[in-house]
């Protein structure tokens, strides 16, 4: 294996055999065995999984509950191993999945520091310098007496963390972890993740949140009913998985929409935006987010004239719910847009970002003045995740700025 290659995973397949209905006496079980009945259904779990992780990578798989990613992660960890193919890890790995496993119920989160820590290889003496900043990073002072069976899940999980961090390793797997502490203890392991990017470490999680894997994950994997199905960028596949979740993507055409396959279907919604930009006109997008607003700023770019041409600008929730929509001929906005060969536009879109807690993707489309035909429709121009401090009713009608303009030179 390369040098440079940290994790490479070749045609790995995995299965679970499923018990069925236990034989109720001997006779029964001898019928069975002599009949050729199993006592078991037998579930693929994986089928022919292959990719490699460079050294340095952060890389995020992700995918719904029970598609096999957990699996894939413990088998790299050497949990499960596989029916076939194989796995080669090059480095020193540690996971961090099930946190918590290991600890003693019956001890006091004091004796378990120490269980834990020794398991892990360290002295009592390397215990003894790390303990307060162990103790610190949990905040579970006032607790450290107390029995880990009186523990609440986030405690047990925060002094769980807090221990696993301390390891040396080269590989770090990382399975939902932060999905019990609370925010507090979230805004640590960001932080964490951060240093980890900073440092170079390699690193896999394996989580549903969309916003960890576009702020920390260079590259990252969809896995889907035990395929892989996308590997790509953050985007792509948290644009994937969006729409998967909202059960608007084309499972059978998952890969050629968003890897630029081929298919013997008619022509993908992605291939049509393609000919759409190449004849028509294209777009450049960036956003800002505020505490008082959400900025968009749109370049567009015409490569042919469009005297009726209408530019509409669309948020969506992650159900894909429409929650904002604006468009250039409306009443409130009322800009009658030529757009001419070579010369670009600017849009500058203020929206108050009175917006609840979520991911939402913008579709910018430029369409004929009648709506019946589209010179643009760009259905995932931009997904973004906010933050919201309050909850807000569903009634919600931002106000919003809309300044069309030509871009200079």
């Amino acid at each position: 294996m390369n040098d440079d290659i940290a994790i490479e995973v070749k045609d790995v397949s995995k299965s679970f055999k499923l018990p069925l209905e236990k034989a109720s006496s001997l006779k029964q079980a001898i019928f069975n065995a002599v009949s050729g009945k199993k006592g078991y259904e037998e579930h693929q779990v994986l089928r022919d999984i292959s990719f490699k992780i460079n050294k340095g990578d952060f890389i995020g798989i992700v995918g719904r509950n029970g598609s096999g990613k957990s699996t894939l992660l413990k088998l790299m960890a050497q949990i499960y191993y596989p029916d076939s193919g194989s796995i080669n890890i090059n480095g020193v790995l540690v996971p961090f999945i099930e946190l918590g496993v290991g600890f003693s119920p019956e001890l006091t989160g004091h004796d378990n520091v120490y269980l834990n820590g020794a398991l892990m290889g360290f002295s009592t003496k390397e215990i003894d310098a790390m303990y307060d900043d162990i103790v610190d990073f949990a905040e579970l002072g006032q607790f450290m007496e107390q029995k880990i069976k009186n523990y609440s899940s986030g405690m047990l999980v925060r002094l769980a963390f807090s221990m696993a961090i301390r390891a040396q390793s080269d590989i770090l797997l990382l399975d939902e972890i932060l999905a019990v502490g609370d925010e507090a203890f979230q805004r640590k392991c960001y932080a964490y993740f951060a240093k980890l990017r900073r440092e170079k470490k390699t690193v896999v999680l394996v989580t549903h949140s969309m916003d960890s894997v576009q702020r920390f994950c260079n590259r990252a994997i969809l896995i889907h009913d035990g395929d892989l199905k996308i590997d790509g960028t953050p985007l792509e596949v948290a644009q994937a998985y969006q729409e998967l979740n909202s059960q608007r993507l084309d499972l059978a055409n998952l890969e050629s929409q968003f890897s630029g396959g081929d298919t013997e279907m008619s022509i993908s919604e992605k291939e049509e935006e393609t000919r759409q930009r190449r004849e028509n006109v294209d777009f450049k997008i960036s956003h800002e987010i505020t505490d008082s607003e959400l900025i968009f700023n749109l370049d567009i770019l015409p490569k042919r004239n469009l005297e009726d041409a209408v530019l509409t600008f669309v948020i969506n929730s992650e159900v894909g719910e429409i929650v904002f929509r604006v468009a250039s001929d409306d009443k409130n906005v009322n800009q009658k847009i030529v757009f001419s060969e070579g010369k670009n536009m600017h849009l500058r879109l203020s929206v108050d970002n009175i917006f609840p807690n979520g991911i939402f993707s913008v579709q910018v489309a430029v369409k004929k003045e009648d709506r019946s035909e589209n010179y643009l429709m760009a259905n995932n121009a931009l997904l973004f995740e906010v933050h919201a401090p309050v909850d807000v009713s569903q009634n919600w009608k931002p106000d919003f700025d809309f300044v069309l303009s030509p871009m200079e030179g």
